[in-house]
């Protein structure tokens, strides 16, 4: 079963990672650090928590805390993000990338995207929970931002040519 918000999801990791007598570090481990990602054999996409194989995993390896980080989708990046689809459309205003921008905003507020991680022999092992919306927004903040690379680019060409 999928949700539309983790923040309850979330609420169960603190638990299950604090009864395990796990430490929790606020922290995002980004793509600079060699890293592992945990992937869900073919019953854990049926198995919501597969998550707690993951703490549990981290347990096993011994390690003395586990980073937790989550994302909000906020009101104005939703906002943002359909000024950016408007301008890249502009005068169509009718545009998939609109619609969809637009389509997000029954999600602000909301968790869609939270990261597990723990560090073993200098590699950082993570397992991602996400939303299928968050991870249509991704794609769609990355179209728009390929596009607007592609418009920036093509002004500076005009550019160089005068």
């Amino acid at each position: 079963m999928r949700t539309d918000d983790l923040v309850a999801v979330k609420d169960d990791m603190v638990a299950f990672i604090e009864g395990h007598g796990m430490r929790r570090l606020p922290g995002f481990v980004t793509e600079d650090i060699p890293a592992i990602l945990w992937e869900a054999d073919d019953h854990d996409e049926e198995n919501p928590d597969s998550w707690k194989d993951f703490v549990e995993m981290a347990k096993h390896a011994g390690a003395p805390f586990i980073t937790i980080s989550d994302v909000k989708l906020e009101r104005e990046e939703i906002e943002e993000l359909i000024d950016e689809a408007g301008d890249l459309n502009f005068p169509d205003e009718e545009t998939s990338e609109l619609a969809e921008a637009e389509w997000l905003r029954k999600y602000a507020g909301k968790v869609g995207y939270i990261q597990l991680g723990f560090l073993h022999q200098g590699v950082a092992i993570l397992h991602e929970t996400t939303t299928d919306w968050y991870e249509h927004y991704q794609e769609l903040l990355e179209g728009i931002e390929s596009l607007g690379d592609i418009v920036i680019d093509d002004t500076e060409s005009d550019n160089e040519d005068q």
